[in-house]
């Protein structure tokens, strides 16, 4: 497909991946959807602070989702040599393509008050 082809909802070929699944895979999973979010709105953050900002989140759970984020190209974590070490979490330009997905889950969202 070329990049200026319009591309159509359509069900896609069976046994090949589905484009909109993947995305889910990437983002549909617990707490990654918060993460994201807040790195979008914030821009930078650090593992503390978006611990604090996600209540009910393990500090295992969110170094999983970090590490799935960060393999995936949508997040760039960066680790500063200072003690204690600071590292410090930001969407990658890959990671804030996402950010028109989210606008309209929030358009959306706002017609189902």
């Amino acid at each position: 497909m070329g990049p200026m082809e319009p591309i159509k909802l359509d069900k896609g070929i069976p046994g090949e991946p589905c484009p909109i699944a993947r995305t889910l895979d990437v983002i549909g999973t617990k707490w990654t959807f918060l993460i994201i979010r807040d790195l979008l709105i914030e821009g930078m953050m650090r593992f503390s602070d978006l611990q604090r900002s996600m209540d009910g989140i393990s500090p295992k759970t969110l170094a999983v989702r970090l590490r799935e984020l960060e393999a995936q190209g949508i997040i760039q974590r960066t680790v500063y040599p200072e003690v204690p070490p600071r590292v410090e979490y930001r969407l990658t330009d890959k990671g804030k393509q996402l950010e028109r997905i989210f606008i309209e889950l929030k358009k959306f969202g706002l017609t189902l008050q």
